[in-house]
Parts: structure tokens; sequence; C-alpha cells
């Protein structure tokens, strides 16, 4: 009988073939083992969850139908639901019937319109700053990406002769650890919320910076604190700028809560515009998710201001030649639309006048959730101004005073989510669930302590 012959067109050898790679697979796959990556869990351990998109997670699944949601910060109506300024849908119906529209490339620093306008909404247009062109502006990926964008700078051309910190108050907004840690900054902490009075800590916060080693760089929240909604007032802040001054600290803002704080934009950005009228040498990082509802456009903007000086504008212009460096490397471009949105809103009179109804439309029931909190927790335990903090804090957010096992009962209780440090958002109150909400806290406060 002749030798069979192995034809491609013949079953038995596909047959063969399919069982000789399916050994060698599994030959390979033991081979392999435990080596079939070099990223090993000693190399790459698991990253705990985000706290707060991990009770954001947690609040989705629930399918309890009076849960309330006092954790996320965004903006909600009294109907609990995302509110799209009328002012965006003006400015959106603009850009969408614009012919000229295009999706090119902005240039590194951005949109240009935007960021002249963002300069004068944070720094004020008859700003010292901007009259001696000192100050240069780089669009960011919201308030995320400048305050990145600021710490890579520094952490890259800051001269830190004596390793000299970055000073957060405590507590922060988390994130603001992650952001310098990845830059290796060093970090340490101010006193700021004080437990007892549930206000400032302010001489706590003035023995910490005069003791920090001189030329640290002190972050500070411009207005709104998060996560405390506890501010300076305007005489506190006139008294810590000689501090920082004679110190000769580096002053970093962090504003993501313009006009949204107060209703007012002149007010919230009152402690930046000193602080440049006193000659500082300062950066701010803005953001504007929370005054325009453009959480999700990533539209922020990152300032440098350098000191007064007859050098400043060739000053201004190393650091600016320097941040598009950092900026190429990054993102190369920011994103369009956010930007373009608020660059339609800041340079017409009319929109910007209809944008600062809107600002007040949203914190007045902000301040109106607040009192109503106090007043039905006061009602409740018969203690009159025994939850005056709440209506003494300002902006998104409050911290209550509840301790981690009062928070935990009242979401194991009544369905009510925020995060464990007692922190809530106000913005997640509304006339509907406000009441079911004090009934919660007053009772794990009474239960637990």
């Amino acid at each position: 009988m002749p030798p069979l012959t192995l034809n491609p067109h013949n079953p038995p050898y596909h047959l063969e073939s399919a069982k000789l790679i399916d050994r060698l697979a599994n030959i390979g796959r033991q081979m392999a083992g435990s080596n079939a990556t070099v990223f090993t869990t000693e190399s790459v351990p698991q990253a705990p969850e985000d706290p707060l998109f991990g009770l954001m997670n947690a609040y989705r699944k629930d399918s309890y139908e009076k849960k309330v949601d006092l954790g996320i910060g965004a903006y909600r109506d009294n109907n609990a639901k995302p509110w799209v300024l009328p002012v965006v849908k003006k400015a959106d119906e603009i850009l969408r019937n614009d012919p000229n529209l295009n999706h090119e490339y902005l240039p590194i620093s951005g949109l240009a319109d935007f960021t002249s306008a963002a300069q004068k909404l944070i720094l004020g247009a008859d700003s010292p700053a901007i009259k001696e062109k000192r100050v240069t502006t780089f669009q960011t990926i919201s308030g995320t990406g400048a305050v990145h964008l600021g710490a890579l700078f520094l952490a890259k051309f800051y001269p830190r002769t004596s390793n000299q910190p970055v000073y957060f108050s405590s507590p922060t907004w988390a994130n603001h650890n992650q952001i310098f840690s990845n830059v290796n900054l060093p970090i340490k902490t101010y006193p700021y919320f004080s437990p007892q009075t549930k206000g400032l800590d302010f001489s706590g916060m003035v023995s910490a910076i005069e003791q920090a080693p001189e030329g640290s760089i002190i972050l500070l929240h411009a207005c709104a604190h998060n996560p405390t909604g506890v501010d300076l007032t305007h005489s506190q802040w006139t008294e810590l700028s000689k501090l920082i001054a004679a110190k000769k600290h580096f002053p970093f803002f962090d504003c993501a809560y313009q006009g949204f704080a107060s209703g007012n934009l002149e007010h919230d950005a009152w402690a930046i515009r000193y602080f440049i009228s006193q000659g500082f040498e300062l950066c701010v990082a803005q953001s504007f998710a929370k005054n325009f509802g453009l959480y999700g456009e990533r539209a922020g903007a990152f300032h440098f201001v350098t000191g007064p000086g007859p050098d400043a504008p060739n000053t201004i212009g190393r650091i600016a030649s320097q941040l598009a460096i950092l900026q190429r490397s990054e993102i190369s471009n920011p994103p369009a639309y956010g930007a373009r949105i608020a660059s339609a809103v800041l340079n017409d009179g009319d929109l910007f006048a209809e944008w600062e109804e809107n600002l007040r439309t949203m914190s007045g029931r902000i301040k109106e959730m607040r009192a109503a909190l106090r007043s039905t927790l006061e009602s409740l335990n018969g203690k009159e101004g025994s939850w005056r903090h709440i209506t003494d804090q300002i902006g998104m957010f409050s911290f209550t005073g509840l301790t981690e096992p009062q928070v935990l009962q009242i979401r194991a209780d009544a369905h009510i989510y925020m995060t464990k440090n007692g922190r809530i958002s106000m913005a997640g109150l509304n006339t509907g669930n406000v009441k079911y909400v004090a009934e919660a806290i007053d009772k794990a406060v009474k239960e637990t302590k």
C-alpha cells in the first residue's frame, strides 16, 4: 500500500494539526506558569477603590425607594435631577449654529478667548497682574488638571533648597494628596477644622504655617472649602497673607466654586485678588465644573502670577514656555467644547448677566437647604443653635460632625449615603427629602456616639 500523503485539503491533516497546536499551547501554558506576566501582585498590588466613587456605586445598586445621595459633588435641582444651566443651553445653541465651528486642535495653551476671560474672571478685569503682563494662563482638564499642572511645574522648577513640603489643610480634597504625591513632593498638613466648634481652627492654622520651613508651598482653598464648607473671613485672610509673606511661602490657590459659593463672583475671588494686590507670586487652579455645570466637559484653567518688577514680563514668558512643554507632554491640547461654552458666556454681556442669575439660583437653593436642615434638626432635638454650623458653613458641602459609626448607621437604617467623615453634599437635599434626612441624623446622634 502506498504511504499516506498529507494533503492540506485532507480532513485528517486538519485534525492532526489542531491536536498539535492544542498540545503546544498547553505546554506553553505549563512552562509559563505564574510567570505569564512581569506585573506580579508584588509589583502591582490591587489598589483600593476610590472611596467616593465606591459610595456612588453602592448608591446606584441600592433599590430602596427613599434612598438619598449626599455624596455626589454635583448640583441637583429640587427634584434631585442634574440641572443644565439655561445659559449653557443658549451657548450650546449658538455653537451648534455657528457655520465656522470645527473640531481642529486647540493651541497647547488652550482657547485664547477662554483663557483671557478666565483670567479676568478670577483675577479681576482691573488686576495689576494682567495690566503689567505678569500672568500666564493655560487651559486645563478642569480643576484637577490645573492642580496637576501646577504641582508638576513646582516639582520641577520651584527652588526647594531645604526640601520644603507642600502644606494642605486638614482635611482637604482627597485628590490633593494623590496629585502632589504623584509628582514626588513631600506633604504635610496644617490644622483647619475644629471638631469642637465645627468651624475654623484659625490659631492652629496660623501656628502650623508659622512653623513651616521658610519657602514652603501652602495650598489654600479660595472659597467654599472642600470638604468642610468653612471659609476664612477677610480679616483672617489679611492676617494670613502677612504671615505667608514674612515666611516667604508660596501660595497655591485652588478655586472650584467661584460664584457657586456665595452667588457673588467678586466675593468668592476676594482672597486671590487680595494676595495679588499685596505683590505675591502665586498660582491658581480654576474649575468651571461647578459654576457652569460642565462637570463632564472638563473645562479649567491654571494661572501663574509672578511678582511685580521691571523684568516680570520676561519672567512670565520663561514660565509660560516651560508650562507649554509640560502641557504638551501631558495632554498636547486641551478639549474644546467646554471651553467654547464658557467662553461664549464669559465674553457676552447679556449671557454673562444671565449666568450670574443662574449662579444665584444654585447658591440660593443650597442656602435654603442649609436653613431647612438646621431648623428641622433643632426642632427634633429641642436645642436651639445646636446645628448652627450647618448654616455658618458655605458652598456645596457641609461637615456635619457626624462620626463614622453614625454615618454607617444612617446608611444601614435609612439608605442615606454620605462619606464616612460626615461630609454631606447639600445639593443632594431637597424639599422632598430634607425632613427624612434630618430624622435619620437625629436618630443616629441619639443612639450612637
